[in-house]
């Protein structure tokens, strides 16, 4: 393959930017071996660029700079001057904002002023967070006979692989490559094959704040063969993975069959939204709107099953479909847009097949049910009532803006209703009352519960499931345990 590197891509503002094609391996943008990968901008359904993907041979190649980085350079820097570096690379992201949102409203078909103040400002907040964490990774003495000297080492794991999906390309890649480089990991990381362009503007950002060669590296391929060549790698330590609990299956498989590689799996969700009668609706609808609309319902998080205690349900359904028709959706480089289109024409299919598969379950549509406009993948905000546990809309990841909205008589059956489910990584409950606020977030069975509110993050506080969304948490002190491993140390003092 001979195409150069850096092409232009045509936004559907009508300006021009400038992309990364190739692989970036050992600080250098190189070209794969494998096919190319044809980038498609959902707003038009045109192509924005073709960029090359990784084969064997390519992971081998990032996989070897990655170790030779860790074994040389990477693990002997100085914690302190590893902050310094996130800090830099922090301070660039920040210069480089606009250019890095534009990109991923580009080829992800989020709103700009979306992914600028929310996806890419948190990521420049994540790494500013891991950076102040990288000289405070510390072991511990423990008193064991008077003898000897016992302490304990957190060293980290050496290369780091990592393959993130593409509903949040370079939030997603900042929650594994901040924590992972604070606590002294090299990395190589598989965009996904629909979103790579910031992460290779992001890579150029770390070659320019100073990283060693080696210590970050991006490639991109499709799942069954790049991720799988990842996966199975016998010089990788650890698999970090964002995605679909059957594709996480997969990579747990190669992790056993290989080197039995530590394992991190943020997986997929149908979490529940518990609205109480005493809840104060018209709050509740705004926040249980948002947490299934927010980035078009393509969030594994998602508040995608609404349960609204039956004295109630009229009023909120009322409320919260006027919140779904107040949705802006359009192009996303226009300020007002909230909705972009979907991701994929694949998503796109998919999505409006579970809405008829609804319809035909016998659930009813207050709001939406189909396309929005004639071109790009755009579906409207879809709201479905008269919905039980029994639906597949209530039970399977759709990914998409598709609520289902069913009803409870005690908070008792709300709780049970929302652990009816494979799923665990999220939920939510509206009320007024101190004691059920406590009493739901205790028994349902999720990673993270939130109380009158709904997706709401920071850098501080871990995230990650239970059940089949997986293990290992993200974000927070807690990540960094993900990242290290405990080596214990005891020295037989000198006899006086």
């Amino acid at each position: 393959m001979s195409h150069q590197d850096l092409q232009t891509a045509r936004l559907s503002n009508g300006k021009d930017i400038k992309v990364h094609t190739h692989l970036f391996i050992n600080n250098e943008f190189v070209p794969g071996h494998g096919p190319l990968i044809e980038t498609i901008n959902p707003v038009n359904e045109q192509v924005i660029c073709s960029v090359h993907s990784a084969d064997e041979s390519d992971v081998n190649a990032a996989v070897k700079a990655a170790n030779d980085c860790f074994k040389n350079e990477w693990r002997k820097i100085a914690p302190a001057e590893r902050g310094r570096l996130m800090n830099k690379l922090a301070d660039l992201m920040q210069r480089d904002i606009d250019e890095l949102a534009t990109l991923d409203a580009l080829d992800n078909g989020k709103a700009f002023t979306i992914a600028r103040d929310v996806d890419v400002t948190d990521s420049i907040g994540c790494f500013r967070y891991f950076a102040g964490w990288a000289d405070k990774i510390h072991g511990k003495t423990i008193d064991t006979t008077f003898d000897k000297l016992c302490y304990t080492r957190h060293e980290p794991l050496g290369v780091v692989g990592a393959v993130i999906p593409w509903n949040y390309p370079l939030m997603m890649a900042a929650w594994k490559f901040a924590p992972a480089l604070a606590a002294g990991n090299c990395v190589v990381m598989k965009t996904s094959e629909v979103t790579p362009l910031s992460l290779y503007k992001f890579a150029a950002l770390c070659k320019e704040a100073g990283f060693p060669a080696g210590t970050v590296n991006v490639i991109t391929g499709y799942g069954h063969t790049t991720g799988n060549y990842l996966s199975n790698h016998p010089g990788v330590s650890k698999m970090a993975f964002t995605g679909s609990t059957v594709t996480g299956r997969k990579v747990m498989e190669a992790s056993s069959k290989s080197n039995l590689k530590k394992l991190q799996l943020e997986l997929g969700g149908k979490s529940a939204q518990i609205v109480c009668a005493d809840a104060d609706l018209e709050s509740a609808a705004v926040w249980a709107a948002g947490g299934i609309f927010n980035n078009h319902g393509q969030s594994c998080n998602a508040g995608s099953r609404i349960l609204v205690h039956e004295s109630v349900h009229d009023k909120f359904v009322q409320l919260f479909v006027k919140e779904a028709e107040n949705i802006k959706l359009g192009d996303p480089f226009d300020v007002e847009t909230f909705q972009g289109p979907q991701i994929s024409k694949g998503q796109f299919e998919k999505i409006l097949s579970y809405i008829e598969l609804g319809k035909k379950e016998g659930a009813k549509v207050a709001y939406g049910g189909k396309r929005w406009g004639t071109t790009g993948y755009y579906i409207e905000p879809t709201v479905f009532i008269n919905c039980n546990n029994n639906m597949r809309v209530m039970r399977e990841e759709i990914f998409g803006p598709v609520v289902a909205i069913g009803t409870f008589k005690t908070i008792e059956e709300a709780i049970d209703i929302a652990n009816d489910s494979d799923y665990g990584l999220a939920g939510g409950v509206y009320t007024s009352n101190i004691d059920t606020a406590i009493k739901v977030t205790n028994e349902v069975k999720t990673g993270t519960m939130w109380v009158n509110c709904f997706d709401v993050f920071d850098q501080s506080t871990p995230f990650g499931g239970y059940k089949q969304s997986g293990f290992g948490k993200e974000l927070g002190k807690y990540a960094l345990q993900e990242y290290t491993q405990v080596k214990v140390v005891k020295i037989l003092r000198s006899k006086l």
